[in-house]
């Protein structure tokens, strides 16, 4: 059995997909698996023990001629509702060809919108089960202090994003009792070298800014080692939540009923729920980000304690 799959955009999403992905294989039972898509989110499934192949596909010509020279298969399933997904799959050889539609697909968590594609594909009725992104926790010596990790950036947009100032002084508070870890990707180093900008002018020194300087395997390693983690809706925040890190995620203008952190139950969420959330705009059309703004260092910080007890 031949299985190819075009994997969503986002690392979130891919990371969301992850339960449906797993009732595929085992239904068909497939031992030969194929994966296309963005790099980042190829290298989550490259060591998925049924993978046999991996294909960067980006936006250009060059990688898109890839999809011509690919064998023939018994499945295409596309995780992307896209028209180009759509010529993906007009041009793709194999037996049977299904691909997600945001518009069939519009009720429950999005790792349910995922399962129910693949339950109406092939015919099953599966639960999603938790998310699986094939990598264990590392076994490294732990030291005397805690790990604090903190994502403040957000791919889709700056809508997303809380403070640099309220993410810095909440490390702050915590930084007698945790390390402190810094996350992004490369379109993260500004925002993440301000807070470490902050914290020389404060004299903290137990950090470390890895923004951008981390593989996926490098990442997943890292927050799999983080003893809290604070971050903003983001695809690092669903790592965590396949990891079981205790999270506290801010939410403000996506839904977070949608793309919450899946079945970690050692989850908070923080959101303000104003008239105006969710918008799901990159940027906020008011221009004032309250949804983000409104949140507080305190309330940050009161959560952290209560949810690891302190």
């Amino acid at each position: 059995m031949k299985v190819l799959i075009e994997l969503p955009t986002w690392m979130g999403d891919a990371v969301m997909s992850s339960p449906a992905i797993r009732n595929l294989i085992d239904h068909l039972n497939a031992k030969d698996v194929t994966f296309i898509g963005p790099k980042i989110n190829i290298e989550i499934y490259s060591s998925l023990k049924e993978t046999t192949a991996v294909f960067v596909l980006n936006k250009n010509l060059k990688d898109l001629s890839t999809i011509l020279k690919l064998e023939k298969y018994n499945y295409f399933f596309s995780f992307r509702s896209s028209f180009r997904s759509s010529i993906i799959k007009w041009a793709i050889r194999s037996e049977k060809k299904f691909q997600f539609s945001k518009r069939k697909y519009i009720v429950g968590h999005q790792v349910e919108k995922y399962n129910n594609f693949i339950n109406d594909s092939i015919g099953i009725s599966s639960k999603p089960g938790p998310l699986d992104i094939s990598k264990m926790k590392t076994n490294r010596p732990r030291k005397k202090k805690r790990n604090l990790g903190i994502n403040p950036g957000a791919s889709y947009g700056s809508a997303k994003m809380w403070l640099t100032e309220r993410f810095a002084e909440v490390a702050q508070n915590l930084s007698d009792d945790f390390d402190i870890f810094i996350f992004g990707g490369v379109n993260e180093i500004e925002i993440s070298n301000e807070i470490e900008k902050i914290f020389i002018e404060n004299n903290i020194s137990n950090y470390k800014n890895m923004a951008g300087k981390t593989s996926i395997n490098e990442l997943i390693e890292l927050i799999a080692e983080m003893d809290v983690f604070i971050t903003g809706d983001s695809g690092p925040m669903h790592l965590a939540a396949a990891l079981q890190i205790p999270s506290i995620s801010l939410f403000g203008p996506t839904k977070s009923n949608e793309t919450s952190q899946w079945k970690n139950k050692r989850s908070l969420i923080i959101k303000k729920n104003l008239l105006c959330q969710p918008c799901m705009e990159r940027e906020c059309p008011l221009g004032h980000r309250n949804c983000m703004t409104e949140i507080t260092s305190k309330e940050v910080l009161l959560n952290v304690k209560k949810l690891l007890n302190l």
